[in-house]
């Protein structure tokens, strides 16, 4: 008999010494539990939430293992749980209304709605303004006409300031 198939025993200074074939015998669930830790591993790596979703449906297989379901009641758990939750979650993210591009958006970029002055409009439908103790290049969005005063800022586009007037002209 080799020393692999050989019974637990108790060694000589009292320590119990497993036998070590059963040790290494992993059930279904711990294999369902390292695929969702993986899962969760290459999300943290791609920032794809998507594959949270399958791990979801994978932890879910474990589960079953755990309830001692057979294997094929294991992936069809795993599969409909994981399927149904990236299912509901590319719902949900496209039932939702669409933000506003980055250079509009208010949450991204904070001077948007800002309130400026301008003096004199250039012919090409620039100008200078001070905003936030420096000038910026602005540019009239078009569609207004190019007149002085108060204007608030619509956009950002690289450095320069997308203006519209605050009470457009009738």
């Amino acid at each position: 008999m080799t020393a692999l198939c050989m019974p637990p025993t108790t060694l000589p200074w009292g320590r119990w010494a497993p036998n070590l074939k059963d040790d290494m015998d992993f059930s279904q669930a711990t294999l369902w539990w390292a695929a969702a830790g993986l899962a969760v591993v290459a999300e943290l790596a791609t920032g794809t939430f998507y594959l949270l979703m399958i791990a979801l449906g994978l932890c879910c297989g474990a589960l079953a293992a755990h309830l001692g379901l057979s294997g094929t009641w294991q992936v069809v758990a795993g599969a409909a749980v994981g399927a149904g939750a990236t299912a509901l979650w590319h719902w949900r993210r496209y039932s939702q209304p669409r933000s506003l591009p980055a250079r509009e958006n208010r949450d991204v970029n904070l001077d948007i709605g800002e309130s400026v002055a301008v003096a004199v409009w250039a012919p090409d439908h620039t100008a200078r303004v001070q905003h936030r103790g420096t000038d910026w290049t602005a540019r009239l969005q078009p569609g207004f006409a190019a007149q002085p005063g108060q204007h608030k800022v619509v956009a950002v586009e690289g450095n320069w300031l997308v203006l519209a007037p605050i009470d457009p002209a009738p």
